[in-house]
């Protein structure tokens, strides 16, 4: 190519310049969008991580209160089992279905506050 084609294709200084400050803008947006896109990513991975950690607490609850009342209830048949008479089975009876009836009402009210702890949790906003 002679000097004189290549000449005639040279960008002018202010074009160039200009190019260069629209490249720079360019980069800099770019920079913001991915450093906008990583912080919205860890704060996703933060709301998942409370959401799993309420989950866990919550399913870890329900399994205490699983065994729990399992555990009441073989205890329940087995002094059942030993009981003399009739009269005796009606007041074993009567005394484990109060007994059950305020040992939910507790797990409710527990279940509820755990429920509404992971909730909250979760809704919070990240800082």
């Amino acid at each position: 190519m002679s000097d004189e084609v290549r000449d005639r294709f040279e960008i002018p200084e202010e074009m160039r310049s200009m190019a260069e400050a629209s490249v720079e803008q360019a980069r800099k947006a770019f920079e913001k969008f991915v450093t906008a896109a990583q912080a919205t990513a860890g704060t996703i991975e933060e709301r998942n991580a409370a959401v799993r950690a309420g989950a866990k607490d919550v399913g870890s609850k329900a399994m205490a209160f699983a065994e729990k009342n399992v555990q009441d209830s073989l205890d329940h048949t087995q002094s059942l089992l030993k009981a003399k008479d009739l009269p005796e089975v009606m007041r074993l009876h009567s005394e484990y279905v109060q007994a059950q009836m305020r040992a939910l009402a507790e797990q409710a009210s527990e279940m509820s506050q755990a429920v509404g702890k992971a909730a909250m949790d979760a809704a919070k906003p990240k800082v």
